[in-house]
C-alpha cells in the first residue's frame, strides 16, 4: 500500500497558518509583467532552478510527452530555452509547432501555465547563448545523441573525451542540431494556492500574438 506515502490533505488549522498573511488578489493589465515579477519572487525563494519549466509535446501518435528544461529568456515574443533538435522534444516542437508550458513554485505557492506557437530563435540567439555556457557543456552538446539509446555510461564518456581531442583549446562551433525554441504565447495562466482548494486562478487569452490580451478570473 501507497497511502502511507501520500501526505494527508491540509487541516483548517494548516492553512491558517499558512495563510496568516494573504497576499493581494492577482492583478494585471498584461501577462508578461507579473511573470516577471512572480520569477523573481521565485529567485528570492526557491532553493533550485527557479527557472525550471515543464514542457509538453505531443509525438506522431497523438500520445503526450513531458519533460522539465530550463527557461533560459523571456520577453513579450515568448519563452525561450534550447536543445537538441534531433532530441525527442525537438522532433516533436518541429513537427507540431505548438508546446504547452508549466512552472510550479512549491515555496511560493504559485504556477503559472502557458500554451502558444513554437519558432526557432535565430542563429545569432543561438550562437551568443551557445557561446555563453560552460566548455564542458559546449563539448557535451557535441557529444550526446540525445534521446537516443546509450549502449553505457563508459560510451558517453568516450564521447565527450573524443569532442574535447577534437576541439582541443581552440573555439567550438555550436552544433547545426543544436539551438532554441521559442515559445509565444497564445495562454498564460496565473494560480495561486488558497485555502480550502479555493485558489486564486487568473486567464490572459489571445487569438493571435499580434492580438492584445483578455483576461478573466477562473473557477478554481
Amino acid at each position: 500500500m501507497t497511502d502511507s506515502l501520500i501526505p494527508p490533505s491540509p487541516s483548517a488549522a494548516d492553512y491558517a497558518e499558512a495563510h496568516a498573511a494573504h497576499e493581494a488578489e492577482i492583478a494585471a493589465s498584461e501577462p508578461f509583467a507579473l511573470f516577471g515579477q512572480w520569477l523573481k519572487d521565485a529567485g528570492a525563494k526557491e532553493p533550485n532552478d527557479p527557472n525550471a519549466m515543464a514542457v509538453a509535446t505531443v509525438d506522431h501518435d497523438g500520445l503526450p510527452d513531458v519533460r522539465m528544461v530550463l527557461l533560459k529568456d523571456f520577453d513579450e515574443a515568448g519563452f525561450v530555452f534550447y536543445t537538441n533538435t534531433q532530441s525527442a522534444k525537438g522532433q516533436q516542437l518541429t513537427q507540431s509547432h505548438k508546446a504547452a508550458l508549466l512552472f510550479h513554485w512549491k515555496s511560493l505557492r504559485r504556477q503559472v501555465r502557458i500554451r502558444g506557437e513554437v519558432t526557432r530563435v535565430s542563429d545569432a540567439e543561438a550562437d551568443a547563448y551557445f557561446h555563453s555556457r560552460a566548455r564542458q557543456s559546449q563539448i557535451g552538446a557535441w557529444a550526446s545523441d540525445q534521446s537516443r539509446p546509450l549502449e553505457s555510461r563508459f560510451a558517453l564518456e568516450k564521447s565527450v573525451a573524443e569532442y574535447a581531442l577534437k576541439f582541443g583549446l581552440g573555439k567550438i562551433e555550436r552544433p547545426p542540431h543544436w539551438t532554441g525554441f521559442r515559445i509565444a504565447p497564445l495562454s498564460i495562466e496565473f494560480w495561486r494556492d488558497m485555502p480550502f482548494r479555493l485558489h486564486d486562478r487568473v486567464q490572459f487569452k489571445r487569438d493571435a500574438v499580434t492580438e492584445g490580451w483578455t483576461s478573466a478570473r477562473l473557477y478554481p
